[in-house]
């Protein structure tokens, strides 16, 4: 199946996606009015700049909130059956069940997701520092070392689907432990850096320009609103942002992982690992090891 396809037919995750986000920014809307009203009753700008800050404060804690208890089983039941499609060829009808059922199945109890999640993440951002430092070969001359740090800016968005490449391949790789699989996820991407990052300028540039764009259309509307309420401009600011990690979690961000899932699972079956790669991995990346320790000893899991 293509990218375009499979993007399309599992549109039902973006809109649950959406779903939430939208959610999150209703509650932190009303958060917002609630706080805002009581700023105005004191007619302080010191006390409005509190109350903005308390806004501030608990719409980032209801989103961590809503993410850690439903954002993180829909991004992993959406992987799943992206993994399903890209090497079955076919998704199911009921996806979204069948998705939670699969991550269920995988991984016993949300915290061993969660906690693979994080040291894959880690592991494959700490690799790639150590031995994707362009500035090692441009970094003497003059004037390179700003173009050196904008892409490795478009590196590290580009990396952020790595990692979720990764546990996709726990999903293609049933019989083999979670932690196991998601070892040898990162030494698969890591064999295959070149090949899997050599659109990341393209694949990033995409990512900044539409969520940029997904920023300032509501941003001058809200604005506008404002201006007429004779509201302050920075919270205009932070409202249009909110929207604007929405539409790029549930529409950008669900492309580029169709788009870099397929890329990375026509080379993981294909992949000889190396074993030698573990030992100098470890070495590399505490994350690493971390897992890799966690994939021989193995972890415990709270039923």
């Amino acid at each position: 199946m293509s990218v375009k396809e499979i993007y399309l037919k599992t549109m039902k995750f973006s809109w649950l996606k959406l779903a939430m986000g939208a959610a999150i920014t209703l509650i932190s809307i009303i958060l917002f009015l609630i706080f805002a009203g009581i700023g105005t009753l004191f007619r302080n700008g010191t006390v409005l700049l509190i109350m903005v800050l308390i806004w501030l404060s608990l719409s980032f804690g209801v989103y961590e909130l809503v993410m850690y208890y439903v954002g993180y089983m829909i991004k992993a039941a959406h992987i799943a059956i992206i993994a399903t499609a890209v090497t079955q060829g076919q998704i199911p009808d009921n996806m979204v069940e069948t998705g939670k059922e699969m991550v269920k199945e995988r991984f016993a109890a949300s915290n061993v997701y969660f906690v693979l999640d994080r040291l894959i993440s880690g592991a494959v951002n700490q690799i790639q520092k150590a031995v994707g430092k362009i500035d090692n070969i441009f970094g003497q001359i003059p004037g390179v070392s700003a173009i050196v740090n904008f892409l490795q800016i478009f590196i590290g968005i580009a990396l952020g689907y790595v990692d979720e490449c990764c546990l996709g391949y726990t999903f293609y790789n049933k019989d083999e432990e979670a932690f196991k699989c998601g070892c040898d996820g990162v030494v698969i991407y890591y064999q295959n850096a070149k090949h899997l990052l050599k659109n990341a300028a393209v694949t990033s540039l995409i990512v900044v320009v539409t969520t940029f764009v997904a920023w300032i259309i509501p941003f001058v509307v809200i604005l506008g609103l404002f201006s007429v309420l004779d509201w302050s401009p920075i919270v205009a600011f932070f409202i249009a942002l909110m929207i604007a990690l929405v539409i790029k979690v549930a529409f950008i961000d669900s492309y580029m992982l169709v788009k870099t899932m397929v890329s990375y699972m026509e080379v993981a079956p294909q992949t000889e690992i190396t074993e030698d790669l573990y030992e100098k991995l470890c070495n590399l990346s505490g994350k690493f090891r971390n897992l890799f320790n966690k994939s021989k000893n193995g972890y415990p899991v709270t039923y």
